[in-house]
This record gives C-alpha cells, structure tokens and sequence, in this order.
C-alpha cells in the first residue's frame, strides 16, 4: 500500500509538470525524422501543398515584358540531420502574365521547376535556398498569327517556412526563373522568357 501511494505521488508530480512542457513550440517527430535534435521540429518526410503570388519578366529580343498572377502546386521530400535540411521540390504553376506592345503579344501560361533545397531550421522556421531546372510555354502573336514553344532553363531562389501546426506550414519564396530561347518565325529571332516570381505557400506534411 505504502509503495502504492509512492507511485501516484510520482506520477501526479510527473502530470503537473506536463502543462509547461506542453506550452513550448515543439512537436512530436513524423516517422520520416532521421537525426532531429529532441523535442524539435521534424522537417523529415513527404510533402504536399499550394501556392499563390505574382510574376513578372521579359522576352529577349522583343519589347514585351510579361506579368501577372502565378498559381500551382508543389510537392517535395525533405531529409533532416540536427538542424541541416535538404531536400527536393517540384512544381507546376498556371500562370496569367502576358504583356503587348505594338504588333506584338507574349504570354506564359504556364511552368514549371524540379529544384534540390538545403536550408537550416531554427526549431520551426526554416530557411532555405534552392536551385535547379525550370521549363515553360512562351506563346507569341501578332498580326492574327499565333506561336508557342515549350523550352527549359534553370532557376534559383532563396525562401523561409514557418511550422504553424504538428503537419501545416507555410512559405513565402522568391525565384529567378530563365526560360532559354526558340526561333519565332512570327518574329524572325529567338525569343526567350526570364522572370522575376514571389509567392506564398501552405504545405501538408505527411
């Protein structure tokens, strides 16, 4: 009996300490975690979310100078050893930025990257670069004749990622997008596309 009582002592003690505990901003690991600092938040583990912001660049060889609205989806794997985090991240973007000058109207409705990210986590914010391939459409009209190509280039970009939530967070991220040149017989040069982008994010994390 005596050492009954003992024991709830012990485990009373233990539950009053709970609610303090339970205050920090931490969260339990995912099963993907691999070397997080204890009690932190894991960053480890598939991914998956949207995104919303706004573009804007210019056509090489033309006066053009494309913008508006970009939204998508992205998806990503991120690795976690103590506070390092790397990664990989694709996304596809629709995107509404055209521009018109003269004869001449250019558009890209949309694109796309595969970028690896690496960052360091402070706990649950994360910032991180990334670079890697990019690939869009750049569609050109004038005088009613219209012209699309599909081409691929590189990007690079730097961004932040809070954790608000055991499995949500959420991002703002820049990129510089280069889109490399096709030959336009509707314009009799090569036309390419390169652009600035800012957008913000949400991420469910598996």
């Amino acid at each position: 009996m005596r050492r009954f009582v003992v024991g709830a002592a012990a485990l009373t003690l233990a539950g009053m300490g709970l609610p303090a505990r339970a205050a920090d901003f931490s969260y339990a690991p995912r099963p993907y975690t691999v070397n997080e600092p204890l009690n932190a938040y894991s960053w480890a583990g598939p991914y998956l979310g949207g995104n919303l912001g706004y573009e804007w660049g210019t056509v090489t060889n033309n006066p053009t100078k494309p913008s508006g609205l970009v939204g998508g989806v992205q998806g990503g794997y991120n690795f976690q050893n103590g506070a390092w985090v790397f990664g990989v991240e694709g996304d596809l973007e629709a995107t509404g930025a055209d521009d018109t000058f003269a004869p001449w109207k250019f558009s890209n409705p949309w694109f796309g990257t595969l970028r690896g990210r690496a960052g360091y986590a402070f706990n649950n914010i994360l910032f991180y670069g990334t670079a890697g391939l990019a690939f869009g459409e750049l569609s050109g009209e004038t005088f009613g004749f219209s012209e699309s190509h599909t081409s691929a280039g590189w990007t690079l970009g730097a961004g932040a990622e809070f954790g608000v939530a055991q499995n949500w967070t959420a991002k703002i991220e820049y990129l510089f997008v280069d889109l490399s040149e096709s030959n336009f017989a509707i314009t009799g040069v090569s036309n390419g596309y390169h652009f600035d982008m800012v957008r913000a994010g949400v991420n469910y994390h598996f």
